[in-house]
């Protein structure tokens, strides 16, 4: 069983940056597949990008290649998501996902599905 929890959020004008932090309950963060998804107020939630258990793998949503970068410390059993350059439609709520990986230390998940545990989510607004 993971828990996570996300920090970091909040109001950011156009071209800010904020790291937002999803911390990791249990022994084995090291072998969890970590993924940061978003939710828009009507649309669906999408995957902004993920990361391998070891770290050495990362996958990124077209919209945020070049602002956003996923990385984790798994000493501190924590995932970060650093967003710059933000705009206004990345507005969302952001959500940490997590699964045990099945694959070798390069594997990573891109559907929602395909995550066993979720953070309650952190608010991101970005104003014009």
């Amino acid at each position: 069983q993971v828990q996570l929890v996300e920090s970091g959020g909040g109001l950011v004008q156009a071209g800010g940056s904020l790291r937002l932090s999803c911390a990791a309950s249990g022994r084995s963060f090291s072998t969890y597949a970590m993924g940061w998804f978003r939710q828009a107020p009507g649309k669906e939630r999408e995957l902004v990008a993920a990361i391998s258990w070891g770290g050495g793998s990362t996958y990124y949503a077209d919209s945020v290649k070049g602002r956003f970068t996923i990385s984790r410390d798994n000493a501190k059993n924590t995932v970060y998501l650093q967003m710059n350059s933000l705009k206004p439609e990345d507005t969302a709520v952001y959500y940490c996902a997590a699964r045990g990986a099945v694959g070798g230390s390069y594997s990573y998940y891109t559907q929602s599905y395909e995550y066993h545990y979720w953070g309650q989510g952190t608010q991101v607004t970005v104003s014009s």
